[in-house]
């Protein structure tokens, strides 16, 4: 089965995650080609792989988790790709800048304790920074009410109401 990423686009055009990542015309840089390709590969079984594309000394960071070094970074993916049934990413857009760079995400996973083991699916996006060809900075922005908070019984009520009125 062929990963694909729908595009926002009023005609609806759905293009193969390949397209999306390795397409020349899209000047996506080796280096940053190479990091998207790593995490749509990761697995328990594979965490290995983090050490090709992060310093040893990553900051790693997102709304709940504030992460220093490549082994606290292992033990993190250890915990998460454990706890879940599944985990995939969707590459949207990548903008990249220098050493530089901004990917935009739509992530959809599983866990037995959210949402009655189905799928939830939260957009995204990651900063990162390299040098010497590794990632020594990346840090996730996204929206924890909707990936985690709303799909708690009684809690995720109580988040979408205060959402609902918050838009009014």
């Amino acid at each position: 089965m062929e990963n694909t990423v729908s595009t926002e686009q009023s005609d609806s055009t759905t293009l193969n995650i390949n397209d999306v990542l390795y397409a020349s015309e899209t000047n996506t840089p080796a280096w940053l080609s190479n990091f998207i390709n790593i995490y749509q590969q990761l697995n328990t079984e594979n965490l290995e792989l983090l050490n090709e594309i992060y310093a040893q000394d990553i900051e790693f960071s997102d709304p709940m988790h504030k992460i220093v070094g490549l082994e606290n970074l292992h033990d993190y993916f250890a915990n998460l790709y454990t706890n879940l049934s599944s985990c995939h990413f969707m590459i949207i857009e990548t903008l990249c800048e220098g050493d530089g760079a901004a990917i935009y995400w739509s992530m959809e996973f599983s866990h037995k304790q959210l949402n009655k083991g189905k799928p939830v699916t939260v957009e995204g996006h990651s900063h990162i920074k390299r040098t010497q060809g590794k990632v020594y900075f990346h840090r996730d922005y996204i929206d924890v009410g909707a990936m985690l908070y709303e799909h708690i019984p009684v809690v995720g009520k109580v988040i979408k109401a205060i959402k609902a009125r918050a838009a009014k």
